[in-house]
């Protein structure tokens, strides 16, 4: 019998696999391998990620600051001598606020403040994961400052979806149009208002005053010193509002009333008013 070259080997030990060993200890390599990719990759992401400029309106974008707030300015409409006064904080970038604004509000004004059976006053509570919102307050202010503050409150509200912050990073555009839109005469002085956040402080106030009364959500009303929270009907506005004057002083006779119609709304600033109880919401 010719010699061979295989090795003795024990009868009780199985024959080697070398395809099998072959490919068991190459998958060491191939792991480490594909995890030395995934982590470089990582690495590289992180780093875009950290380097990426930031865009434009993170940069300017103002967060309201409540510390040292003056006194809150919200925005009235209706006659100011009422018997009921009521008090609503509100976000412009909030979709309950926009479902108030745009489905309940209309009906509140020409059946409760047109009537004079109240007063409607507006303050800004911006909330700080709505990026957009303190940017529509000072668009309004601006707009107010040329008494076209109710109107452009609508147009935003209105237009909420296409300038909040899921939109869009840059709302200015929106808002001058908007200014535009509602006939604010001066549209070079309402840009350099914009520009310069002229009306933060008043923001930062108005803010302020809602916390300091217990406000948490929006919208907030306050009506007789108590806080309502969540969107309400007009049937229940008009309830509370009948609930209200009945235990109220009769307003003044010969009141002028602030119209709303398809003339426009005019509206003043006002300060803030309510009682002097600070209500606490129920959760």
């Amino acid at each position: 019998m010719p010699p061979t070259n295989d090795q003795p080997r024990d009868r009780n030990v199985p024959p080697r696999n070398t395809v099998r060993e072959a490919r068991a200890s190459s998958r060491p390599k191939a792991f480490w391998w594909v995890l030395g990719v995934i982590v470089f990759i990582g690495v590289a992401a992180l780093a875009y990620v950290v380097r990426k400029p930031k865009s434009r309106s993170a940069e300017v974008r103002e967060v309201a600051d409540t510390t040292n707030a003056g006194p809150a300015q919200g925005y009235v409409i209706g006659k100011v001598e009422a018997s009921v006064n009521i008090l609503e904080y509100a976000d412009f970038e909030c979709p309950s606020c926009a479902g108030f604004a745009t489905v309940t509000e209309p009906d509140v004004r020409t059946r409760i403040i047109n009537a004079g059976l109240a007063n409607l006053t507006y303050y800004d509570f911006p909330l700080t994961q709505h990026r957009n919102t303190v940017a529509a307050s000072n668009a309004a202010a601006c707009a107010d400052e040329q008494g076209k503050f109710w109107q452009m409150h609508d147009r935003i509200f209105q237009a909420q979806d296409e300038w909040n912050g899921e939109a869009t990073d840059v709302p200015k555009p929106f808002f001058r149009r908007y200014a535009s839109e509602i006939g604010v005469p001066d549209l070079a002085k309402w840009e350099s208002c914009y520009d310069s956040r002229k009306y933060q402080s008043r923001i930062n106030a108005n803010l302020a005053d809602g916390l300091r009364r217990g406000v948490n959500s929006t919208p907030t009303f306050l009506i007789g010193n108590k806080l309502y929270p969540g969107m309400r009907s007009y049937d229940e506005m008009k309830r509370l509002v009948d609930s209200i004057a009945k235990s109220a002083t009769a307003p003044m006779a010969g009141s002028a009333i602030i119209p709303v119609g398809k003339e426009g709304i005019k509206g003043t600033s006002h300060p803030a008013v309510g009682g002097a109880a600070t209500p606490t919401p129920k959760k």
